[in-house]
């Protein structure tokens, strides 16, 4: 990246849109994917990268939070992800989600998208298109004019192999064909209904809200010169953080080719049982 600027967006900022396991033992739970999701049209991932070490990124995780429920009934369904970068802990406050391994992810879009600045907040859609992630307006009408993939059709199936772990099994077909350039699944283990109150920092003494907040993210596998109907399999293995509740988890499954498109994603909830 030539230049390496940092910056914290508030709404209206110049920065426009670019198209772009129980805890004592096993347990094992499988998920099939609805007829009715199935029928639908393919979601569109939205991808927030925000901190809390910024002062204007409050709003714009409420934004997505109201995005994610449903609020702006969009004809366009959509998976919402979350990162905490951590490039702002410096500022007084160390965002307790906040990872360098987000910060390289964004590093990526900024540079696929011939960016000069590295900000928050900021979303990413289907991987092509950004805007400034507290500006309403301009989410929404990225979101209605993105790009969309007919959703992989996984069944996933859930297992506690310890306490500290949660295996994740995928088989089903992506249902969009991927040529020689080839393409990575990726799954997202991500939280929601998190609350921090923060003594420090530029949010100094507000209680902060975060949805969909991404804790893990693994590949399930590469693949490449397949067909839409060829079944895919794999697993992922993650590591579990202290006070782990599966009724707040779900996982994102995304197609992601190595020039940062998305090419279909599907959502599964945690089972209650695991």
């Amino acid at each position: 990246m030539g230049r390496r600027l940092l910056a914290c967006f508030g709404k209206g900022s110049s920065s426009e849109s670019r198209n772009q396991m129980h805890a004592n033992g096993k347990s094992n739970v499988t998920v099939d994917v609805s007829a009715e999701e199935l029928r639908s049209g393919g979601a569109v991932l939205v991808e927030l990268f925000s901190s809390q070490g910024c002062k204007t990124s409050p709003e714009a995780e409420l934004l997505v939070s109201r995005l994610g429920r449903g609020d702006f009934e969009l004809e366009v369904p959509v998976i919402v992800l979350g990162y905490h970068v951590d490039y702002w802990d410096y500022m007084g406050w160390k965002d307790p989600f906040g990872s360098s391994q987000w910060t390289v992810r964004q590093k990526a879009y900024v540079e696929a998208l011939r960016l000069d600045t590295m900000f928050t907040p900021q979303v990413v859609v289907q991987g092509v298109a950004q805007c400034v992630g507290n500006d309403e307006d301009a989410l929404l009408s990225t979101i209605s004019a993105a790009s969309r993939f007919p959703s992989p059709a996984f069944q996933a199936t859930f297992e506690r192999p310890t306490p500290e772990s949660l295996q994740v099994s995928l088989t089903g077909p992506l249902r969009t064909k991927v040529e020689n350039n080839g393409a990575n699944v990726m799954v997202a283990l991500y939280e929601s209904g998190l609350v921090t109150d923060c003594p420090k920092g530029e949010n100094k003494g507000r209680v902060l809200s975060n949805d969909y907040v991404v804790r893990k993210l693994e590949k399930l596998c590469t693949v490449k010169d397949i067909s839409a109907k060829k079944t895919v399999s794999g697993t992922v293995n993650f590591s579990l953080w202290e006070g782990f509740n599966s009724n707040k988890c779900s996982i994102s499954v995304f197609v992601q080719n190595n020039s940062h498109q998305i090419f279909g994603s599907q959502n599964f909830h945690l089972p209650e049982n695991i």
